[in-house]
């Protein structure tokens, strides 16, 4: 007969499972690091904003967490924040930002803004917790990408597109290599999530209805059914899962 804590173990839990968090401090991060704690992770969150970033860690279950504010564009900051991550089993990189332009108003810097922040921000980190030796065998790295990058082409969205689908193209590069060190690597591709980051002036509230209503299942994805979909992946659940772009859009690519 099996034991009790046999019958109760599930391979979706992340029990005993070490996870850093990058833009933990809102929207699909911070619902991340919610689910993430309700499955046993010890999370650590990382963010701009240290405020934020406490109110955030005050919703967490559990007492095994801890929090490091960092601005990833930053060199020093990264450094701190890898000193500080050691002995990680997952990692989330769901930092990034948003930019509304048509193309003739996407100055070089304006472009460059985004792509130090949605791409080259997230693989450095990457970089630095690999050679630094802070991710153990058999973890697993989850990117947070798009499918405004990779299936959506709408207008005044090419330098944001871009940067999400450079970093999606990345992490199927680092799944093949990191493989031969037993380490995952799979990429999130949501459509429009109803978090702060898309409430803007650009789009008011009853052009978003209207949006919505195009997708099959009627209505925008909620920041927790991401992080379902997260916490499945940094699960032993997805143990034979690398290289793997899961789409989470209510059926709007069928559309």
């Amino acid at each position: 007969p099996r034991s009790v804590e046999e019958m109760s173990h599930s391979p979706f839990r992340l029990d005993g499972k070490r996870i850093l968090i990058t833009g933990a401090s809102s929207g699909i991060g911070r619902a991340a690091a919610i689910e993430c704690a309700k499955a046993g992770a010890s999370v650590i969150l990382t963010g701009r904003n240290l405020q934020r970033l406490e109110d955030v860690l005050n919703d967490l279950p559990g007492d095994s967490h801890s929090l490091m504010a960092a601005d990833l564009t930053v060199d020093v900051e990264i450094d701190n924040l890898v000193s500080a991550a050691d002995g990680l089993d997952g990692i989330v990189l769901c930092a990034g930002k948003g930019m509304l332009a048509p193309i003739q108003f996407t100055t070089t810097a304006k472009a460059r803004d985004i792509l130090d922040t949605n791409f080259l921000s997230p693989i450095e980190l990457l970089r630095r917790l690999l050679k630094k030796k802070r991710i153990n065998s058999g973890a697993s790295v989850v990117g947070i990408a798009s499918m405004g990058g990779t299936h959506f082409y709408t207008i005044g969205n090419a330098a944001y597109g871009a940067s999400k689908a450079a970093f999606a193209s990345y992490l199927k590069f680092a799944a093949r290599e990191l493989a031969l060190k037993s380490i995952r690597v799979n990429s999130v591709l949501p459509a429009m999530i109803d978090t702060p980051f898309i409430h803007g002036a650009a789009v008011d509230d009853e052009k978003h209805d209207e949006i919505a209503k195009t997708y099959p299942l009627g209505r925008y994805g909620r920041p927790e059914e991401v992080a379902y979909s997260i916490v499945y992946l940094l699960s032993d659940a997805a143990a034979w899962i690398t290289g793997t772009d899961l789409v989470i859009d209510g059926g709007r690519s069928l559309v």
